[in-house]
């Protein structure tokens, strides 16, 4: 497979994450955990450190949105990882891990900290370190999004504000586009 042209970049960056997912997804099927996804260890990781949560403070604490939080949630329930019951709220509903999960915990902590191992070590292959480089992209769009930067060029006049029904300039929209 060749690489995403270097001006898709939301097609790039995909397959950056799937490379990265797909690799660390085979480790969990060596492991013979082969329904455990990469995406559960960091929403795992927040309940064992503070225990049941709403999936919004869930969503919150591993910095997605709440319907990504909300659609990993129900992945881990059908697995079996995680239960689900009404909040003080009706709206809400609380995490908490499964005995099972519990009982991974050993492996999710060495796969943990074998894969953090490995992105330091690849992070020394890079000119900069994955995350550094991540957080600045963040932090640029966050300045000034990327809807702005293309209204810049003129293909929306009047739209360089950033501002749209229901998100104020500068809010994040959380979406990957390609260029």
């Amino acid at each position: 497979m060749t690489a995403p042209d270097r001006e898709a970049l939301g097609t790039l960056l995909r397959h950056v994450l799937e490379l990265l997912d797909g690799d660390v997804a085979a480790v969990y099927a060596d492991l013979d955990l082969a329904d455990y996804r990469p995406r559960y260890s960091p929403l795992v990781r927040a309940l064992l450190a503070d225990g049941p949560a709403a999936i919004r403070d869930l969503a919150a604490r591993v910095g997605v949105t709440h319907s990504a939080a909300s659609q990993t949630v129900a992945q881990m329930n059908r697995a079996g990882l995680v239960t689900l019951s009404p909040g003080a709220d009706a709206r809400q509903r609380i995490v908490a891990l499964t005995d099972r999960a519990h009982a991974l915990r050993p492996v999710i902590e060495a796969e943990w900290a074998a894969t953090t191992t490995a992105m330091r070590n690849l992070d020394a292959e890079l000119p900069v370190p994955l995350a550094d480089e991540l957080y600045a992209v963040l932090a640029a769009l966050r300045r000034r999004p990327l809807r702005d930067r293309i209204a810049d060029t003129g293909l929306a006049p009047g739209r360089a504000t950033g501002a749209r029904a229901g998100r104020p300039a500068g809010a994040p929209t959380g979406e990957v586009t390609d260029g």
